[in-house]
């Protein structure tokens, strides 16, 4: 694949470096996720035990991370998924529905991910600014349209940002985890004392609920995929970039949570709804915590800012291939990037954050991707090894399959152990979108 110049309107523009598509990463990573999920994992494990969360993530993350790796630098093109799946399952038949699939779950999944953000915003703000159930609806629906305005740019000056707000989530998370030390209690930080009832399958049941929460807060580390067509050597950039992301924030989530635990009583977490700012109150003040609140507030807004750049261009990547609405494929003529695409994801997200609640937006989100993105793309890549050994592959996984095996059977353990409502909607959002992708082919035989 040629790169582009960015000087035909019609094309996107390779602008991105290694230094710019991590930072997009990272930010897409951070969040407000871990800061609004962090009470509920320790809550769910009762203290020191919900390392096990954060751990179990960062191992999905970097086994799915190298399935990702190898399709990213293989096909980097626009969409991510959408690409990913038409190759590994056949451009005819499996592979237009698999592809039909992700779109279908993209346009309802990725405006609940901007959504959740945006509802944990106004969480967040009401420590500096008490507000009512309607003033957070109305702040949410206001970042959603904040987001959308300063993403309607040029792809360069985008990688400029995601610099700036890396520095700043980087910097707030270092500021947490340093200031913590000189309070640290060891003996209460790893108090690892058997859960009630022992290991049971109702423990079991718990760590995969409470790893839901933890991947939630992981999720990201695959957006350059999605903005495979801007970054510039794809074939080494984009795994590089998903494997120093990962590493980078399975430090910092560790760390943090460490921290965390040994500074405050984990019951004191469990309840805490700003447990950000109760834990500079504690160490420093009143005013620090508002401070500290501030910066969490910048995080969110730069993981939101990274997430509606990387899925904007999934709708966009389907209808320039004919499988959805062509006015998706239109591209800005002056910044060169998909702005209908943009302004579609950014309204529906504005309306889900005026509808959902924050915890059964994580829940939904999770459960929804499982199937036809996670464990579809990973059983896809081995296939792929085994139908076409000698293919050339710009990164090749180590020791395969067992990434991908390692991939499957972790995402597979969150999807059971989840809650039967939302897998009954997960499987619901499938089965209806086969139905409307057999509507939209007899549409297309009778024309």
């Amino acid at each position: 694949m040629q790169e582009q110049t960015g000087s035909h309107p019609s094309e996107l523009e390779r602008g991105l470096s290694l230094t710019q598509a991590t930072a997009i990463n990272m930010i897409d990573m951070v969040g407000i996720g871990p800061f609004i999920t962090i009470p509920f994992i320790v809550g769910m494990l009762q203290g020191p035990l919900c390392l096990i969360a954060w751990l179990l993530g960062a191992l999905l993350a970097y086994m799915d991370g190298m399935v990702w790796a190898e399709m990213g630098a293989k096909w980097p093109e626009a969409g991510g998924s959408y690409v990913f799946l038409q190759k590994l399952f056949g451009e005819k038949k499996v592979g237009k529905l698999m592809a039909f699939l992700f779109t279908w779950q993209t346009s309802i999944q990725a405006p609940l991910v901007v959504a959740s953000g945006a509802i944990g915003f106004s969480q967040y703000l009401s420590f500096l600014v008490p507000l009512g159930y309607y003033e957070k609806k109305m702040v949410s629906g206001a970042l959603v349209v904040l987001l959308v305005a300063l993403l309607y740019r040029n792809i360069r000056s985008i990688g400029k940002i995601s610099v700036l707000l890396w520095v700043i989530t980087g910097g707030t998370i270092l500021w947490l985890i340093i200031s913590g030390l000189g309070h640290f209690n060891a003996q209460q930080a790893f108090d690892w004392h058997m859960p009630e009832g022992g290991f049971s399958l109702l423990f079991f049941i718990a760590v995969g609920q409470a790893s839901q929460k933890a991947v939630y807060s992981y999720l990201g580390y695959y957006n350059v995929c999605h903005l495979g067509a801007e970054i510039k050597s794809p074939g080494k950039n984009i795994p590089r970039s998903i494997f120093i992301s990962i590493t980078g924030i399975a430090i910092l989530y560790l760390s943090m949570q460490t921290v965390l635990l040994g500074v405050l009583p984990w019951q004191s977490i469990a309840s805490s709804e700003f447990v950000v700012s109760t834990y500079f109150e504690h160490i420093y003040n009143h005013t620090v915590a508002q401070v500290a609140t501030v910066l969490v507030l910048c995080i969110a807004l730069a993981s939101l800012f990274s997430v509606i750049l990387g899925y904007s261009r999934v709708p966009y990547a389907a209808a320039k291939n004919g499988d959805f609405f062509p006015v998706f494929a239109r591209v800005h003529p002056k910044y060169h990037f998909p702005h209908v695409s943009l302004l579609a994801l950014g309204g529906l997200a504005f309306i889900f954050s005026l509808l959902f609640k924050m915890k059964e937006v994580i829940t939904a989100i999770i459960l929804m991707r499982i199937l036809i993105q996670f464990v579809s793309q990973a059983i896809g890549v081995i296939a792929w090894h085994l139908d076409k050994p000698l293919e050339e592959r710009p990164y090749k996984m180590p020791l395969f399959p067992v990434p991908a095996i390692i991939s499957i059977i972790i995402w597979m353990f969150i999807f059971f152990t989840g809650e039967w409502q939302y897998i009954l909607f997960a499987l619901g959002i499938i089965i209806l979108g086969i139905a409307l992708y057999r509507v939209k082919n007899l549409r297309t035989l009778r024309n």
